[in-house]
C-alpha cells in the first residue's frame, strides 16, 4: 500500500505550518574557517520563526540542547515555542535528510504520515551519512506517525510541489547515476506519484554552478502558488549560469499544470557570483523558505537582494519578506531552504497560498 493509494498527498510549502524542523549545525568541516559564524544565523532564523510556528530542533543530546538554548538567548530568540529532539545527525541539511510529511483527510480530521526516502549524501559525496539517513524514522517514532519507505534515494531539495498534483524537479539530479542507477525515468516518476500523491511531473534541466547536489530544483525554480512558479535568471551572457537558466526558463514557459493550464512564470535575479577560496558557491535567491507569515530570503548582494525581496513581497503580500545575509552560510553550499523542513499544520481548514 502506497501513500497515494491510501489518499495521502504532499502539501505545498505555503500551506499553514505546525512547525519547522532544523538539524542544528555542528560539523565544522561543512564551513571550514567560518563555522563560528553559522550557529548565530540559525539563531536568527529561529527568532523569526518561533513567534509564528513551532521550531523543532534535532541535537545530539542534553549538552547540545543547553548550548543552543544559551545561543538563542544571546540572540534574543525566545524558546517557548522551540522543541528539542535528541536525534543525532551527521550534518545540518534538514531539507534533504529530514521527514517529508504527507497527509490525507479522514472523518476525524487530517491524518499525517512521513515518507522516508533513502539518503546517500548527494551521491555518496560526504560520508558518513548513516545518522542523517535515520532521521525520518526517528522522528516518525517520536511523533507516532506511520512511515512509508519507497526504497529510492531522494533529497527534499530535489522536488517542489504545488499542492494540487504537480511536482517540479530536474533531470540533472534525479536522473544522475549516483542516486538510483537501477531505476528508469519512468520508474522514478512512478514512485514520486505513489509516495507523494502527485499526478503531473515537470522536468527542468541543469542546476547552477557550484551546486554539489547535482542540480536541486530549490536553487532554480519554486512554486509560490498553485499556478505560479518563480525562477532565477542570469542576465549576463558571459556567466556560466546564463545558458542553463535560460533553458530552464524556456521549459517553464512551455509547461502546463495538472489541469492543462499554462504556468504563470515570474523571475528572480541571480546574485553576483560569490567565490570563496577560488570556489564558485551556489548562491541563489530561489533558496528562500516559506513559513507562517514570513519568507526567509537569503541575502548576498544588497542591490539585487532588494529586487528579489520586492518580487517575493509582491507574490506573498500577506507575509513579511525578511532578508538575512547568507554569504557565510552558503560557504556550506546551501541556504535557508536547504536547512529547513516544513511540518504542515493538521488543524488547518483550507489550504491557501495567500493565507499566512
Amino acid at each position: 500500500m502506497t501513500p497515494a493509494s491510501l489518499g495521502y498527498r504532499m502539501p505545498a510549502e505555503w500551506e499553514r505550518h505546525r512547525g519547522t524542523w532544523l538539524s542544528w549545525p555542528h560539523k565544522e568541516a561543512s564551513w571550514p574557517g567560518k563555522f563560528e559564524r553559522i550557529p548565530p544565523i540559525f539563531a536568527r532564523m529561529v527568532r523569526e520563526l518561533a513567534d509564528r510556528e513551532e521550531v523543532h530542533v534535532n541535537v545530539a543530546g542534553p549538552e547540545a540542547e543547553a548550548a543552543v538554548r544559551r545561543l538563542l538567548a544571546d540572540e534574543g530568540a525566545g524558546t517557548g515555542n522551540v522543541f528539542f529532539h535528541y536525534i543525532p545527525t551527521n550534518d545540518a541539511w534538514c531539507r534533504d535528510h529530514g521527514p517529508i510529511f504527507v497527509e490525507r483527510e479522514t472523518a476525524g480530521g487530517i491524518e499525517q504520515a512521513i515518507v522516508d526516502w533513502s539518503f546517500n549524501a548527494w551521491g555518496g559525496k560526504y560520508p558518513p551519512y548513516d545518522l542523517d539517513d535515520a532521521v525520518p524514522v526517528r522522528i516518525g517514532e517520536e511523533l507516532g506517525l506511520r512511515v512509508f519507505s519507497p526504497g529510492m534515494v531522494l533529497e527534499g531539495g530535489a522536488v517542489d510541489v504545488n499542492g494540487r498534483g504537480t511536482l517540479l524537479t530536474t533531470e540533472a539530479c534525479l536522473l544522475h547515476p549516483n542516486r538510483n542507477p537501477g531505476l528508469s525515468r519512468g520508474e522514478i516518476e512512478e514512485r514520486l506519484r505513489a509516495y507523494l500523491g502527485v499526478r503531473h511531473i515537470l522536468w527542468l534541466g541543469d542546476g547552477i554552478a557550484g551546486d554539489d547536489t547535482d542540480g536541486h530544483v530549490d536553487d532554480l525554480a519554486r512554486f509560490v502558488d498553485p499556478e505560479t512558479v518563480v525562477a532565477v535568471v542570469e542576465e549576463d551572457p558571459r556567466d556560466e549560469n546564463y545558458e542553463p537558466l535560460q533553458e530552464n526558463l524556456k521549459r517553464l514557459r512551455s509547461m502546463r499544470d495538472q489541469d492543462g493550464r499554462p504556468l504563470r512564470v515570474e523571475t528572480l535575479p541571480m546574485p553576483r557570483p560569490i567565490r570563496h577560496e577560488g570556489q564558485r558557491l551556489p548562491a541563489s535567491y530561489a533558496n528562500f523558505y516559506i513559513a507562517n507569515g514570513v519568507i526567509l530570503l537569503p541575502g548576498y548582494d544588497p542591490p539585487r537582494d532588494e529586487v528579489a525581496r520586492d518580487t517575493l513581497q509582491r507574490l506573498f503580500p500577506t507575509r513579511r519578506v525578511v532578508v538575512i545575509d547568507c554569504t557565510d552560510l552558503v560557504w556550506g553550499l546551501g541556504a535557508f531552504h536547504c536547512v529547513t523542513q516544513q511540518w504542515p499544520d493538521p488543524g488547518r481548514v483550507t489550504p491557501s497560498a495567500s493565507s499566512p
